[in-house]
């Protein structure tokens, strides 16, 4: 395959932290979270959604700890998540220090709501002695009054401002286990927000366009601006804040990494919008193989195309892929090359077929390779 410059990212370089046993910054892969939506003191109900999320892909799972109750159920969701636990600190800072010693990987701090520069510091002590790592996370709809009072309303400069000022007290105190997110509901608030705060210094970057409403305008919104953010180089987390389930915040993550090729996990599908001269039905065949193929982790390229004019030019992209032709069948693509006709009623069976064979072998041959290499 030829050297395509055009899609080369240059990563802006950030120091590297620990989130538990996940690397966040450097040169380590963007990691994806969610969060859950459990009432946290069911620690139960907690744990389940955490192993949903988790089987939907995600790195960094984030619980809410509003009260007492929540973190007094830390401990055992912590002992038993899959993955590592940040705890969602606002408004009391003893339910930061609650959860680091209950045994949260990481603490995330709003510094519009969690108070005096004292209480942040009893915070910072208590990550310190419990392993934690910290997330300053700002938010435009919450910032410090006298920043507002300075600027006249949430803007880049006044989100800036307070991550970095908060950042200071961590660095006075010689802790540089955290990272940043300088979160907006509004798009461009957001892009403008993250650019400046990657110049201003190397900690790594959480990126979310927060409150970004239902599956449809969540996703479109947050497309656009952690994708131009991840494209032009920064990030290190993400999160894609929905009005909908966990896992599909991951899903949805995962896919904008996916097409911008920074991180590759599971099918990715390649199909066309449909026309009249489709062979099958395209939408219908695609809703089927998402839903067949969402057990698959392992990273490969399918193309489902319905006529002859852009099918075999896609096909020979990707791994795996069928092409629409005429009396009810289509040609079947292996590694980019014609291998032979396929009734489309045996369509969606073969192609789930071929993508399992295919994860088996690239994971039999990853297990081949590393116990060459040991």
């Amino acid at each position: 395959m030829s050297v395509r410059p055009w899609r080369d990212i240059d990563r802006r370089q950030s120091r590297m932290i620990m989130v538990g046993n996940v690397p966040v910054g450097g040169d380590a892969p963007i990691a994806v979270q969610s969060m859950t939506n459990t009432d946290t003191a069911d620690a139960k109900a907690t744990l389940e959604q955490i192993e949903r999320i988790t089987e939907a892909g995600a790195d960094i799972v984030r619980v809410s700890c509003p009260n007492e109750a929540s973190t007094a159920a830390m401990k055992e969701i912590c002992q038993h998540s899959p993955i590592p636990v940040v705890a969602d600190i606002h408004f009391h800072y003893k339910r930061g220090i609650e959860a680091a010693e209950a045994g949260a990987a990481c603490l995330r701090i709003n510094p519009g709501n969690i108070g005096s520069a004292d209480r942040v510091r009893e915070v910072i002590s208590a990550a310190r002695n419990n392993g934690c790592s910290i997330r300053i996370g700002v938010n435009g709809g919450s910032l410090e009054k006298h920043l507002l009072e300075k600027y006249g309303e949430p803007c880049p400069e006044a989100m800036v401002e307070s991550a970095l000022d908060h950042a200071r007290i961590l660095q006075d105190y010689d802790f540089h286990e955290y990272k940043i997110s300088v979160k907006a509901s509004d798009v461009f608030l957001t892009m403008a927000a993250y650019h400046a705060l990657a110049d201003a210094t190397d900690a790594p970057l959480h990126l979310g366009v927060t409150e970004a409403g239902g599956t449809r305008i969540g996703t479109v919104k947050s497309s656009i601006g952690l994708g131009s953010l991840l494209w032009a180089g920064i990030g290190d987390t993400i999160r894609v804040s929905l009005s909908a389930e966990p896992e599909e915040e991951v899903k949805v993550g995962f896919d904008i990494l996916k097409s911008l090729g920074l991180r590759h996990r599971g099918v990715n599908v390649i199909s066309c919008p449909s026309c009249a001269r489709q062979g099958f039905d395209v939408i219908r065949t695609v809703e089927k193989l998402e839903a067949r193929l969402a057990h698959i982790s392992t990273p490969m390229s399918l193309s489902v195309i319905g006529c002859v004019v852009n099918g075999p030019g896609e096909a020979k992209e990707t791994d795996l892929g069928f092409t629409g032709g005429g009396a009810q069948a289509g040609m079947v693509y292996l590694g980019g090359v014609p291998a032979y006709k396929l009734k489309n009623e045996e369509m969606v069976d073969r192609l789930v077929e071929l993508c399992e064979q295919k994860a088996s072998e690239i994971e039999a041959a990853k297990t081949a390779e590393m116990q060459a290499a040991e």
